[in-house]
């Protein structure tokens, strides 16, 4: 038997991505593509994709007619192959979904408002963290969210409670974290 002969049966070795997941992937360009022509242009700018497609995005978004618009998006797809679309698509979920690090300050904010509102003792642990905070600014906050609760407890059913004076302690708490981060 000639062993010179390439071997042509299915265990050959190759190891590459059948042709049914390449589809997938082309298709998966191809619906970034599609998000991406529905995206506004001070969105568009902020992505890190080329001038080419940039180009191609903005020529799908002003094509009218169906059929000119179904091409000009698998054209979008097309070029999608080559960009970085990891980086577009953490960028899309980021601005769909918010920043798991913005999402955890916030509940952070939250968990301390609540503290402040329950003890009078957190006002102290966050005056000594944050000595630069407006102590007697705070404490009218607190006092006001604590009367405000105590206020929304005595409603009727169907009436809207207050939030105001809690709104208003979150957003102070907010800017004391902001101004100690920012110095």
């Amino acid at each position: 038997m000639n062993t010179d002969l390439p071997d042509t049966s299915d265990d050959d070795g190759y190891t590459g991505p059948s042709k049914s997941q390449v589809k997938r992937e082309m298709l998966a360009l191809q619906d970034l593509g599609k998000q991406l022509v529905d995206l506004p242009a001070d969105k568009l700018k902020q992505l890190p994709i080329d001038e080419k497609l940039l180009d191609a995005i903005r020529l799908a978004q002003r094509t009218t007619s169906r059929e000119g618009r179904r091409r000009q998006i698998h054209y979008v797809g097309k070029l999608m192959r080559s960009a970085d679309a990891d980086a577009i698509r953490t960028r899309l979920d980021t601005w769909l979904n918010g920043s798991r690090e913005e999402t955890r300050a916030l509940h952070r904010l939250e968990t301390l408002r609540d503290k402040l509102l329950a003890d009078d003792e957190a006002l102290t642990r966050l005056l000594e963290e944050f000595p630069d905070a407006d102590s007697q600014h705070l404490r009218a906050l607190i006092r006001a969210s604590r009367k405000e609760a105590q206020h929304n407890l005595s409603l009727n059913p169907g009436q809207e409670p207050q939030r105001k004076q809690f709104r208003a302690l979150f957003q102070a708490l907010k800017k004391i974290l902001d101004e100690a981060e920012n110095s």
